[in-house]
């Protein structure tokens, strides 16, 4: 992970500012609820081979709560030290009880580096795992990891790795969360706050100016989208390629267990004609400081097609460039690309606030991580007087300057575009998908992320799907 400012990377600001007017793009988010009291999981581990070109970490999850625990909120971290700095890794999962296909492993960079772990896997669990009674588990979950062209891989100095573990143990140097909210384990030191069975936070909506939209909608000719301020973008223009055209069809509502989740959808046959990008956007510039929240589903692979293309998935917050090098721009940014691109060749997720930028140049600090952050991930970003703060999954992942606060109001952005087709040149027809939950923002308040967690689960306990008392101008 780096931080850089007043840096140039190639990207279509110009037709990006423009479209802003007319609305580039949002998608509300709908997070999963906080663990509730008497939630809480315990995680055991046994070594599943020590070799010297990948690591075996098997895992069972372990209900010792009171209630049943849905195991679509339960993330389990195993921590580790990458190899080299620029090393990558494959998941695998050879057998679970519950289902490889209902396992997920994405890989993530810590915040705290140290001699120990510079590195995570996370595992997650699909609806279709189903949850855990109070003292069961979930049997065999055997896991295995490797670098890329299966390169040696050294387990001796991981944090995580006991070589010792021939029988499944607790072992808390493996962590777990609920919902967000850490219930199981010690993490590398200064990485994760520590365990606790309940948010700490509001147990109800917060109070004061709220938008909070659960994106239950039918289709994207739902009048409601339009009645809560949304805009389904249409027409051409950019980011993305020379003649993609954004199509409001591409942009579709349905329910994924007892959520309703947005699928934002991009196509392309390789050229600009055949390209359809999707975004969704606050048709009002009303939203400035405060908390910015969103669970979304980045995607590494195509749903059909051949994989390889230089796309953007996102979550962000802009205004309008009103001239070149304008000190009134604002825009912050959750950027994922998963295959990289702007000249980074493989997966690699950004958080970037800008001050201003032109043909000449740009202002701006971002923070990257090169890793793979495919799944679910829960992500926030909050404004007041002092700094903008980036947290993925519950966890610092960026803290920048006070000279890039906005001067003026912003819209709610989600989009997925592609930047060029140096990635994947074929013409074989392929389409990627970029899902969203629910949106948050809160006016003028800080929230850590458990809050943000709890105040959504209160909105779902009431029955609310939407709110916006926002003002139009602040």
């Amino acid at each position: 992970m780096s931080i850089r400012t007043t840096v140039r990377r190639p990207r279509i600001r110009a037709a990006l500012a423009a479209a802003v007017t007319t609305g580039l793009g949002i998608g509300a988010l709908t997070a999963l609820p906080a663990a509730a009291a008497g939630e809480a999981v315990s995680v055991q581990y046994r070594n599943g081979g020590s070799g010297s070109s990948q690591a075996s970490p098997w895992l069972k999850v372990v209900n010792t709560g009171a209630t049943n625990v849905a195991l679509s909120q339960v993330k389990v971290r195993y921590y580790f030290k990458a190899d080299s700095a620029s090393a990558t890794y494959s998941y695998s999962c050879d057998w679970a009880v519950k289902g490889c296909a209902n396992v997920t492993g994405t890989f993530g960079s810590i915040v705290e580096p140290g001699a120990a772990a510079d590195r995570y896997l996370e595992i997650g669990f699909t609806a279709a795992a189903g949850s855990l009674a109070p003292g069961t588990d979930t049997g065999d979950l055997q896991l295995r990891f490797n670098r890329t062209g299966w390169l040696p891989l050294d387990q001796g100095d991981d944090y995580s790795f006991g070589p010792a573990q021939n029988t499944y143990t607790a072992w808390s140097k493996v962590t777990a969360s609920v919902g967000g909210v850490p219930v199981w384990g010690t993490a590398p030191s200064g990485n994760t706050p520590n365990p606790t069975p309940t948010p700490s936070g509001p147990t109800t909506p917060p109070p004061g100016a709220v938008l909070f939209d659960d994106f239950d909608y039918t289709d994207h000719t739902d009048p409601a989208i339009g009645a809560h301020g949304w805009n389904v973008r249409s027409g051409g223009g950019g980011p993305g390629v020379s003649g993609a055209t954004w199509a409001p069809e591409n942009v579709s509502f349905a329910k994924e267990g007892a959520n309703s989740v947005m699928t934002l959808r991009s196509t392309t046959a390789g050229t600009g004609d055949s390209t359809r990008q999707a975004e969704l956007n606050t048709r009002a510039m009303k939203f400035k400081n405060g908390t910015y929240a969103a669970r979304v589903r980045f995607s590494d692979a195509p749903v059909s097609g051949p994989d390889g293309d230089h796309l953007v998935q996102s979550f962000f917050a802009i205004n309008d460039l009103k001239a070149p090098m304008a000190d009134d721009y604002s825009e912050y940014d959750f950027e994922y690309l998963p295959n990289g691109g702007w000249g980074e060749p493989a997966n690699i997720l950004y958080s970037t606030s800008w001050e201003t930028y032109g043909p000449d140049g740009s202002v701006n600090q971002h923070t990257e991580a090169r890793a793979g952050y495919e799944g679910w991930h829960d992500l926030v970003m909050t404004i007041d007087d002092t700094a903008i703060v980036y947290y993925v999954d519950g966890v610092e992942f960026a803290r920048h300057d006070a000279r890039f606060l906005p001067e003026r109001p912003m819209e709610i952005h989600f989009n997925q575009w592609l930047i060029d087709f140096t990635g994947q040149a074929s013409t074989a027809p392929r389409t990627y998908e970029e899902k969203v939950d629910y949106v948050l923002h809160v006016k003028d308040q800080v929230l850590t992320p458990a809050q943000v967690n709890s105040a959504v689960a209160a909105y779902r306990s009431a029955g609310t799907t939407f709110t916006d008392s926002v003002p139009a101008t602040p």
